[in-house]
């Protein structure tokens, strides 16, 4: 229950959220919210394929 709701959260954020890997986004120039962004991401990301 708890990885296929991570697995479909991830595919939401691939959807919706913005991918700052593929824009080249310096992460010591990011914002604060672009920070938590991709925090958020790694954070989803991780738990779908533990």
């Amino acid at each position: 229950m708890k990885k296929s709701f991570f697995t479909f959260l991830a595919k939401l954020n691939k959807a919706l959220l913005p991918s700052y890997s593929k824009k080249q986004l310096d992460l010591s120039k990011a914002s604060k919210f672009q920070l938590a962004i991709i925090g958020w991401r790694y954070y989803v990301t991780t738990r779908a394929l533990s």
